[in-house]
């Protein structure tokens, strides 16, 4: 008569073997790391097909940490360390290399086992390949990068637009104001292009004023530098750190690069070649100060320049700067 206890023991392994096939067959990789040792008492033999390090060749965490891209390691391990000494379950993304030297996006996700004293026992989790999520994730990021990028540029020029240069403008003008440094900004105006669209047409003007536009990109050489388009012949330039030597010099040299482009006009009453207005203005903001006032001073400037014959520049002085924030626009 077959002994009770024998059945029993057979229908244990039975419902192991089916447990370690189920566990075996699926893309997840089971873990389990005795906590007191550091070691690894399983691993599916799924990470071989996975990384291509043979399955016994896991035996402590230095295996695990060794296998990992240098930039995450400090971080994961970290994190995976405090997060088990604490009981508490979590989850890790990083780079693990394979066993011919390239790396695959992993997703650990570990279950603390505590003993009936709370201390911690073992370690259990499982590993899956998340290297087809992650493209999708750069894809995303990367095509949300170049949504906020093209929302920041003008579609003609190509140069920053309007909408960058406000946001530039209010963290510079803050940057400026905390540091003591002085912020400048060049308004360009295109002379008479309303008569040179009339003169060439609405094709031949934009093409001059992507010209200018990119001339004016050229010219900027400091890196912190904003070149945008500011509204329909209007171009400025926001200067962080230039005082007004500096700031009169880019001006001047905004003059010249146009002169240079020779772009022909010849509309009725206007010159041979397209020339350009611009105001200029430095400030050194204080409490009190806004760049909204700021920018409006200099646009005043600007406007002399127009009403004073145009192709010239004029400069906010600042010894009148606060009669100049408070003036009236003509």
């Amino acid at each position: 008569m077959p002994d009770p206890d024998d059945a029993t023991l057979r229908e244990a392994l039975a419902d192991a073997d089916v447990y370690r096939t189920l566990l075996e067959s699926t893309r997840a990789i089971p873990w389990k790391i005795d906590w007191a040792s550091m070691r690894f008492t399983y691993i599916g033999p799924q990470i071989e097909s996975l990384l291509g390090w043979p399955q016994a060749s896991w035996s402590t965490v230095e295996d695990w940490a060794a296998r990992m891209h240098p930039e995450d390691r400090e971080r994961v391990v970290g994190f995976c360390v405090a997060q088990s000494q604490a009981g508490v379950d979590h989850e890790a993304d990083y780079r693990a290399m394979t066993h011919d030297g390239r790396y695959v996006w992993i997703r650990d996700v570990v279950h603390v086992v505590r003993r009936a004293d709370g201390a911690v026992d073992s370690l259990v989790g499982f590993m899956f390949d998340i290297s087809e999520r992650k493209k999708d994730e750069e894809e995303l990021l990367r095509l949300h990068r170049e949504l906020e990028r093209l929302s920041m540029t003008d579609g003609l020029t190509g140069i920053a637009n309007r909408r960058m240069f406000d946001t530039r403008l209010g963290t510079e003008w803050k940057a400026a104001r905390e540091g003591g440094k002085p912020l400048s900004l060049v308004i360009v105006d295109i002379d008479c292009f309303k008569q040179y669209n009339d003169a060439h047409g609405h094709v031949a003007g934009d093409e001059c004023l992507t010209r200018i536009g990119g001339m004016l990109q050229e010219l900027s050489q400091r890196p912190g530098d904003v070149v945008a388009r500011f509204g329909g012949e209007e171009f400025i330039l926001l200067l962080p750190g230039a005082d007004e030597t500096a700031a009169r010099e880019v001006a001047e040299a905004c003059v010249r690069g146009i002169a240079r482009l020779r772009i022909p006009h010849g509309g009725p009453g206007v010159g041979d070649i397209v020339t350009a207005s611009l105001g200029v203005g430095t400030a050194r903001p204080a409490a009190g100060d806004t760049a909204r006032d700021f920018l409006a001073a200099v646009d005043r400037r600007l406007y002399d320049a127009k009403a004073r014959g145009r192709n010239r520049i004029e400069v906010l002085e600042q010894g009148h700067r606060a009669a100049a924030l408070r003036a009236p626009r003509p």
